[in-house]
């Protein structure tokens, strides 16, 4: 018998027992079962960290399966993500979610558009978490509905092969439900603060929360300068605190992501306790800048002096009181910071780099898994990247380096659709495509992300509709660029009131009043007019 005739059954014996519950019939119980799989957030915590703990290991045997996500800023956005990866891929595996600390403070802000630099309220992040997959949950709702419609039509007509195929695919579903990797910025204040943050995070429903090592009421945009970086110690206790949130609530295949900024960070807010020479501490002051002094005389008033290397380090404090690192030493401490945090908690690493460089980023994970061998790369595959320059720029190098004749191309100006047609701009469009692939072999990502894509995506269509709706074309613009789109292309959007919950309404409906039930599905229902 299958699971959902099973429900059923169930539900028949229970009623049996409850003699004032007549009206309540066990196949709409069943199914108002099945269409609410997951009754709470860390329901959805376990499961979905159950599915990263098996996707990094798959990754481990075989690169080619690497995962990906995309950044969404609302809930809406990522049920109309999954429900199309659904539709196109057939299914969901491999495919997360992304919560961008960016996008909240952008645009979920109560304080309006905000920059990158944790200003916004910590609340909306949970808020964020739960609020997606609210909207993730309704779409199994909403799919699970159409299913049980068409079962009873099938029932109705007597067709008992398409009904059986119709449970079949009842108890077959896959769930819209799928892992969302939580940014929690810089943890929003000390290991505590972030071990509270981290448990409403969980309770919400993250499996994998991702944390920077940077310093918390400093912090920038991984992709905007001033960045200041902490150290180790600091930031393990961190790691430390998101592992005891995720212990304390029964997650225990819980990921945390350690996101290193040191590549672009050029400075710190402290010198680091170091108790004995090579320890942890005494690591990252190695990469202070500053000038060794021989005697007090070279002290100034104010000026601090540590012991480095044997001997006497004046580190360089600028006026702000932060400390510069020495030039060029980013890689280095990027490596560092990468293998202490895998070998004190973390599960998988972010390196946040200025360009999209497999290279660059192989070069680093080459060094880190020759102390952890599986280390594994979370990548942000940023649009604050300029992707079609970059690539563009590197198929120019590898041609010069070549010998290749470069004379009809300018490199800075390599952006130009000038350069569209051309044999470099095909070959730099074909590494773009090919970059996933590419990086997980290569560079050992494991998983893809964009953080805000869906950010331009909403302001490029609003764009488009705007410029030609209050233009010539008026309501064409719409109807063209818009819903003949929408139907031509399978949108399930088109029909906005089934999206909305309208037909989950009607159904629910006759379930609690049976003939009664004042539906808004009838023949006035302009819907309709979409099939």
């Amino acid at each position: 018998m299958s699971a959902y005739l099973q429900d059923i059954e169930h539900f028949t014996q229970l009623l049996k027992s409850r003699h004032t519950w007549g009206a309540i019939d066990p196949e709409y119980a069943a199914r108002m079962k099945a269409q609410n799989q997951f009754k709470t957030g860390l329901d959805i915590a376990r499961y979905t960290a159950a599915i990263m703990r098996r996707d990094m290991e798959e990754y481990d045997a075989d690169s080619s399966a690497y995962t990906q996500s995309l950044g969404c800023w609302h809930g809406f956005i990522g049920q109309q993500k999954l429900i199309s990866i659904k539709k196109h891929h057939g299914s969901t595996a491999k495919r997360y979610l992304y919560l961008s600390g960016w996008m909240i403070a952008a645009l979920r802000s109560e304080f309006g558009p905000l920059p990158d630099q944790s200003m916004h309220e910590k609340t909306s992040v949970p808020a964020l978490i739960e609020e997606l997959y609210t909207f993730l949950r309704q779409a199994d709702a909403r799919e699970l509905g159409g299913l049980y419609r068409q079962l009873d039509d099938a029932r109705a007509s007597g067709d008992t092969a398409k009904a059986a195929s119709l449970e079949n695919q009842i108890d077959n579903f896959e769930t819209h439900v799928v892992p969302i990797i939580a940014d929690i910025d810089a943890g929003f204040g000390n290991e505590e603060a972030t071990y509270l943050l981290a448990k409403k995070m969980i309770e919400a429903g993250a499996c994998a929360i991702q944390i920077e090592n940077q310093v918390s009421d400093e912090k920038q945009c991984g992709h905007q300068d001033g960045k200041v970086t902490v150290p180790h110690a600091d930031f393990l206790a961190k790691i430390n605190a998101v592992r005891y949130a995720f212990l304390e609530l029964g997650v225990e295949d819980g990921v945390i992501v350690a996101r290193t900024d040191s590549l672009g960070a050029g400075l710190t807010k402290q010198i680091a306790v170091t108790n004995e020479p090579g320890d942890l501490g005494d690591k990252y002051n190695s990469f202070l800048d500053g000038d060794y002094i021989e005697s007090a005389a070279d002290i100034q008033n104010g000026d601090v002096v540590v012991k480095a290397n044997g001997k006497l380090l004046k580190p360089k404090r600028l006026q702000s009181g932060l400390f510069q690192f020495k030039k060029g030493s980013g890689e280095d401490r990027v490596v560092l910071d990468c293998i202490t945090s895998l070998q004190n908690g973390a599960d998988l690493l972010w390196i946040e780099t200025e360009k999209p460089h497999i290279g660059q980023i192989a070069g680093m994970v080459q060094r880190i898994r020759e102390a952890v061998p599986n280390a594994k790369l979370v990548y942000n595959n940023s649009p604050s990247f300029n992707w079609t320059l970059n690539f563009r720029q590197q198929v120019f190098d590898a041609w010069q380096a070549e010998g290749k004749d470069l004379s009809g191309f300018d490199r800075a100006s390599l952006m130009s659709a000038e350069y569209d047609s051309t044999e470099l701009a095909q070959e730099a469009d074909a590494k773009i495509r090919s970059f996933q692939a590419d990086a997980a072999r290569e560079a050992g990502i494991f998983h893809h992300l964009i953080t805000l894509p869906t950010y331009h995506t909403a302001a490029l269509s609003t764009d488009n509709l705007a410029k030609g709706y209050f233009g010539d074309e008026g309501m064409l613009a719409y109807v063209q660029g818009v819903q003949r789109k929408e139907i031509r292309e399978g949108i399930a959007c088109v029909k906005h009131q089934n999206m909305a919950g309208s037909d989950m309404g009607d159904d629910h409906k006759e379930y609690f009043s049976g003939d009664a039930a004042l539906k808004a599905s009838g023949k006035d229902n302009t819907m309709n007019q979409f099939g």
